[in-house]
């Protein structure tokens, strides 16, 4: 694959991200006054019942399929010099929440919001949309969150990137503590302004990847080797 093809699918993943945070931002102005995005999640916005479900649903499924495919087509190649984490790194990308997992919005419809009156948590997950949601989102994450130590794992192996592996840790390090506060503050009311925090820091982690392989120049073609000695904080 040429260097400007990797280059594109490098934008691609950048406005993907950039569509994704854009789109449910944008969705809470019309779900009515009984929806709290402090409260209430990203999947509700929605769900069978919500007002204007179908926009996120469109947007988040070609979001999911940009980011699978910058995964594969841009990642992988560049990355490549790394070995096979590269390769394993980026497929665990392509099937995250952010890949696949936005990429199957349309079979991820949850029966109803919790902003609807008479509907609970039972209620949501009744249908197989709200089932199919449940497990592959929390599924989803996990693969990211691998996803993300693998990848560090390639770039430390590859010419030229050395000095995103620390970067890439920690991001995946501020992510492991955002699930885990995510976990811990279940039934608090925070559940949407902490889902939120954790699927733009995700969606930022991808982001700044994109951006720099995009930036790059001659990306997926063979980098020159790095000079000896440099800090070991970067290896």
């Amino acid at each position: 694959m040429t260097g400007d093809r990797v280059r594109a699918w490098g934008w691609a993943g950048f406005v993907a991200q950039v569509a994704f945070v854009a789109s449910w931002l944008l969705a809470a102005a019309w779900q009515g006054k009984r929806y709290d995005p402090i409260a209430h999640t990203i999947s509700d916005m929605y769900a069978v019942t919500a007002p204007g479900g179908l926009f996120l649903v469109v947007v988040l499924t070609l979001c999911g399929l940009a980011t699978a495919l910058f995964a594969l087509l841009a990642v992988r190649p560049v990355l490549r010099p790394g070995g096979r984490r590269a390769t394993v790194g980026a497929i665990l990308l392509a099937l995250s929440i952010y890949g696949l997992g936005d990429l199957l919005s349309p079979f991820e419809r949850e029966a109803c919001r919790l902003a609807d009156p008479g509907c609970a948590s039972a209620d949501q997950s009744a249908n197989l949309g709200g089932k199919l949601d449940s497990g592959l989102s929390t599924i989803g994450i996990f693969l990211f969150l691998a996803a993300v130590f693998v990848l560090a794992s390639a770039m430390k192996r590859t010419p030229g990137w050395s000095g995103w592996v620390w970067p890439a840790r920690w991001a995946g390090i501020v992510f492991a503590v955002l699930l885990v506060v995510l976990v811990v503050a279940e039934g608090a009311d925070l559940g949407g302004l902490l889902e939120r925090l954790l699927a733009a820091f995700g969606s930022f982690a991808i982001a700044a990847l994109a951006w720099r392989i995009a930036r790059q120049p001659g990306a997926g073609r063979p980098t020159p080797a790095e000079p000896a000695g440099a800090p070991p904080g970067e290896s």
